[in-house]
């Protein structure tokens, strides 16, 4: 047990060390790139984005989770012809909806553009089309790696697709910009970079796919043909890429409902009457709007992506112990990762809830209404870090159960509510963009409520889920006094103004309390501190 628990934890530290260094690295691209192209070009980014999810979360949502689970059950059972076999059928599977994805974008950019009331964001999308391509073959290779428990090249593909983003991204749209004056195609040569990046991703995680396969040991064992894996395959990712893809489905139906809805209360002269001019119809407006949105969305998932290390490392652990049935070290994986998500998720909703302007000040480079907005958007996203945290958390839980099924019907069923609630309230002058963000949150939190039902009657030894996570509450919640004093004395004391100093310090002396806070009230456990990498120092806090 020691060793597999180990695996999950080293696993996931070196998966969230290579989350961190890829999240700074995006926010060098993103932060800049919509300084370069505003938040109009920015909103064409996203849109282009959301159609590409759509079709990326069908090749890589529920693929690589079945591959990686089935890859892990033949390993902890010393089935390399087995493994071999489940590689070649999900490569061929991956290869055939790519090449339709890439496709799709491609021929169609302008008729999607239209269908979400966003007709310049076509060459975005036209610029992103090979990279559904691309992604289902990086999503091959990375689900061979990880079913088998090896997140280093994971880990560092991720950090080579995110500096080639970054210089071929920020470069391309420089130079478009520059030398055609066109926002639009700024944006889609910004797109470029993503496609590059990812070329160069595969290419590195192909040279150590070969090395990898070959050395995979001979074994007797009978496998099914082709046919059957698929099946297999297909039988466990088909559910979870119902609920993902169409969850992404939802929310690109929500993006196109949500501008159709600013179009008209901006167009009646009901709702931000102070930002159209001459220079800005209501459609420049519902465009900006959208772009100001879409980045309080970046800043939020910034914090989220640290979720997923956890979530993708203890899922073959889980997979692993369940095949062994070994259910004491099931529960205690899965409390371990509980604690670590809500070690991670807490401070940071409760961080940009109450540094929601100074963020997107200095972030987003906004003032005067824009930052107002941008801050009140922000705050709204802060809490839905931590429902984010449960919905991923719980999702894997019950995929690693074998009710992949029920995390799928929950999304489904939540995200036509978040719809309804984002089409009445935005169309309502007096929330208007601000629907959007309530709606997510209403949508998470039933979610989550949902998944952790399902759990309580579905999963045998019940892992005590909200109790680890919360573990870390007062430390956050003293975290959280100290921001807002730091801040008051900056603001209100010192009369400082500088977007620097009011974003950073507070972050800085916020983390070093929380820190402090869960090291005193015990946040995680000294044993969680052993099962990481070079933890044995940390544990010592712990005595």
């Amino acid at each position: 047990m020691e060793h597999k628990k180990q695996n999950f934890l080293q696993g996931a530290a070196m998966l969230a060390a290579a989350t961190v260094l890829v999240k700074v690295i995006g926010a060098l691209y993103k932060i800049p790139l919509k300084l370069a192209i505003g938040d109009q070009g920015y909103s064409y980014f996203i849109t282009a984005y959301d159609i590409y999810s759509v079709l990326l979360m069908i090749s890589t949502a529920g693929l690589p989770v079945a591959m990686s689970r089935m890859i892990s059950q033949a390993t902890a059972l010393g089935h390399y012809n087995r493994v071999r076999r489940i590689y070649e059928t999900c490569r061929t599977i991956f290869l055939i909806i790519g090449i339709a994805s890439t496709l799709l974008m491609m021929v169609l950019c302008r008729q999607l553009a239209e269908l979400l009331n966003q007709p310049d964001a076509w060459a975005a999308i036209l610029f992103l089309g090979p990279c559904a391509l691309l992604m289902g073959v990086l999503s091959t290779y990375r689900g061979f790696f990880q079913g088998q428990g090896n997140m280093a090249p994971t880990s560092v593909s991720q950090v080579l697709e995110a500096v080639f983003k970054l210089v071929v991204g920020l470069a391309a749209a420089y130079a478009v910009l520059r030398y055609t004056q066109s926002v639009p195609l700024a944006a889609g040569g910004a797109i470029l970079g993503v496609t590059i990046s990812c070329l160069v991703s595969a290419i590195y995680l192909r040279r150590k796919l070969v090395p990898a396969y070959r050395a995979l040991p001979r074994t007797s064992e009978a496998v099914e043909g082709y046919g059957a894996t698929a099946k297999q395959v297909l039988s466990i990712a088909i559910p979870i890429t119902i609920g993902a893809a169409g969850l992404q489905l939802l929310t690109v139906v929500e993006s196109g409902l949500y501008m159709g809805q600013l179009l008209d209360i901006i167009g009646g002269g009901l709702y931000m009457k102070e930002m159209v001019s001459s220079q800005m119809d209501a459609q420049a407006v519902a465009d900006t709007l959208k772009g100001i949105y879409n980045m309080t969305q970046t800043i939020f998932n910034m914090p989220c992506a640290f979720m997923i290390p956890i979530t993708t490392s203890v899922l073959p652990a889980i997979t692993s112990y369940i095949t062994l049935s070994d259910h004491k070290a099931v529960k205690a994986t899965e409390e371990s990762a509980a604690r670590i998500a809500g070690l991670l998720a807490l401070p940071c909703t409760v961080g940009l809830i109450l540094l929601a302007e100074p963020v997107m000040a200095l972030l987003g480079g906004y003032s005067g209404v824009r930052l107002e907005l941008a801050g009140q958007l922000m705050q709204i996203l802060g809490l839905c870090v931590f429902l984010y945290a449960i919905i991923q958390y719980t999702n894997v839980v019950l995929q690693s159960h074998g009710y992949a099924h029920v995390p799928v019907i929950n999304m489904l069923v939540c995200g036509v509510v978040k719809l309804i609630v984002v089409y009445v309230l935005v169309g309502n002058p007096q929330v208007g963009i601000l629907g959007a963000p309530i709606g997510a949150a209403l949508c998470y939190f039933f979610i989550g409520a949902l998944n952790l039902i399902a759990i309580s009657r579905l999963v045998p030894q019940k892992p005590r889920i909200l109790t680890n996570m919360l573990r870390s509450f007062i430390p956050a919640a003293v975290m959280g006094v100290a921001v807002w004093g730091t801040t008051y004395v900056l603001t209100q004391v010192l009369s400082i103004s500088s977007r620097v100093l009011l974003c950073g310090v507070p972050v800085a002396v916020g983390g070093l309390v929380y820190v402090v806070c869960v090291v005193f009230f015990r946040g995680i456990t000294r044993e969680d501190c052993l099962l990481l990498p070079k933890g044995e120092k940390l544990a010592r806090f712990f005595k």
